[in-house]
């Protein structure tokens, strides 16, 4: 015989058992399988105890009580229109009265109510620091903080957003921006520039329109 055919033989052997020694082990670790099942149902079956069946074939069926459905769409639907209701390309720069302090008022509330807001008259009842957001993300916390606070109640809070010394060419680009997204927003009655011991030119003090459920009196 030659030694190729004796080296292909050799090879066909060692298949075989290849094959043998494979087959062998998956009935192995199916009978491993099956005295494992065999074990867990002899340990339930001894936990449970003797099982006996009602003696009353009537069965009561609770109605399955239907799933609430998620809310996922409404906040959806509130964020897309929280995003929509404040634009970064509204043009606020007709709107501010920019002379010794920065400030804004709606159409309709007196100049009274801007110089009042800028002496102190209301108490500051809440913040938000805007500081190291992005734009986007800055956009959508100052809108739902404007809604919470409005909805809360409260009339005086204050938005800090910097001075801009920290972006490139040290331009305040998160401060123009706030004066856009304020003034589009119909909770927001007048802001001001924060006086120094506030915030100064970092931060802005904003009056809002009294809440339908918490109303002045």
């Amino acid at each position: 015989m030659s030694t190729d055919l004796q080296t292909r033989l050799q090879a066909i052997r060692a298949q075989l058992r290849e094959h043998e020694r494979q087959r062998q082990a998956a009935l192995e670790a199916a009978r491993e399988a099956e005295r494992q099942q065999r074990a867990e149902r002899e340990l339930f079956a001894r936990a449970v105890g003797p099982v006996r069946p009602l003696k009353s074939g009537r069965r009561h069926v609770f109605p399955a009580k239907p799933t609430p459905p998620l809310a996922r769409q409404r906040l959806l639907d509130e964020q897309a229109v929280m995003q929509e209701a404040i634009s970064d390309e509204f043009d606020v720069e007709t709107l501010l009265d920019t002379d010794e302090a920065l400030s804004y008022r709606r159409p309709g509330v007196s100049p009274e109510v801007v110089r009042k807001l800028r002496r102190g008259h209301w108490s500051l009842q809440g913040q938000i620091d805007l500081h190291g957001l992005r734009s986007d993300e800055a956009r959508q916390a100052l809108g739902q903080f404007i809604r919470e606070a409005h909805k809360t109640g409260w009339r005086c809070v204050r938005v800090v957003h910097g001075k801009g010394l920290g972006s490139p060419g040290k331009t305040p680009v998160l401060k123009a921006k706030t004066q856009r997204w304020l003034v589009q927003k119909n909770e927001v009655m007048a802001f001001v520039q924060a006086r120094a011991s506030d915030g100064g030119a970092g931060a802005l003090v904003v009056l809002l329109a009294p809440s339908p459920v918490h109303p002045t009196h």
